[in-house]
């Protein structure tokens, strides 16, 4: 037998068996990328409805600018909070550098213009479609960008999710941040590249399996958002 094919079987065996190492490692990413998209998305929606239904200077640059900000390179954002963070940065003295808390905000400040800039087409979608309606109802922008938010609720929840993927899928700026430490910052992401370093295969394969089922599922769940959320206003 193969040694590839050893690696194949052991990693299905890591998953089948529950191993705690890979549990451990599993957890600690959702729970990173859980908090993040729920801090970024407290933010992301928002700023997406403000800008969508907003009338204001500088609102359509600031639309080109949610919309770039969608591709910032991870590595950098990892840097920026790395300085932020660190002992010679302003925030350095709380010790934040090399923890959890550290990836959650460089995932906050990575997927926070996802969600905003998704929102505002959705939001604004919506409010070609209301605009008249609710100003007729003496609506004014705060009530109407929240009456749109609560409407396209379920077309949003695809913003989010699209949050989540991301977080989850992100190594560039948590390896930065976190410092990838055994037991304390070293998540799905991070382990699989340190362990194809070291050569231990089936790890890295158990991870990759879990870490692409979890895409695969938040992509298929997007899209039956999306798919419900069309019927529902067709």
């Amino acid at each position: 037998m193969s040694t590839i094919t050893e690696s194949f079987l052991t990693a299905g065996q890591l998953i089948a068996e529950a191993d705690g190492k890979l549990l451990s490692i599993v957890g600690l990413s959702l729970q990173v990328s859980l908090t993040a998209v729920f801090l970024a998305a407290c933010l992301g929606l928002p700023i997406g409805a403000a800008v969508a239904v907003g009338r204001f200077p500088g609102r359509k640059p600031l639309t080109v600018i949610l919309n770039g900000m969608m591709g910032l390179p991870p590595v950098v954002i990892g840097l920026l909070v790395y300085l932020l963070l660190s002992r010679a940065g302003p925030l350095g003295p709380l010790g934040l550098l090399f923890t959890p808390t550290a990836m959650v905000i460089a995932q906050v400040v990575l997927i926070t213009p996802i969600i905003a800039a998704l929102s505002r087409q959705i939001v604004a979608d919506a409010w070609r479609d209301y605009e008249e309606q609710l100003r007729s109802l003496g609506a004014s922008t705060p009530r109407a960008a929240l009456t749109l938010l609560v409407d396209t609720r379920f077309s949003l929840s695809t913003a989010v999710l699209a949050g989540l993927g991301r977080a989850v899928a992100e190594v560039g700026a948590v390896m930065i941040v976190g410092g990838n430490i055994d037991g304390v910052t070293r998540v799905m992401t991070t382990s699989i590249a340190l362990e194809t370093s070291k050569g231990d295969l089936p790890l890295a394969l158990a991870l990759g399996f879990i870490l692409i089922s979890i895409v695969l599922i938040l992509n298929a769940l997007a899209h039956a958002l999306r798919e419900w959320a069309a019927r529902r206003h067709g």
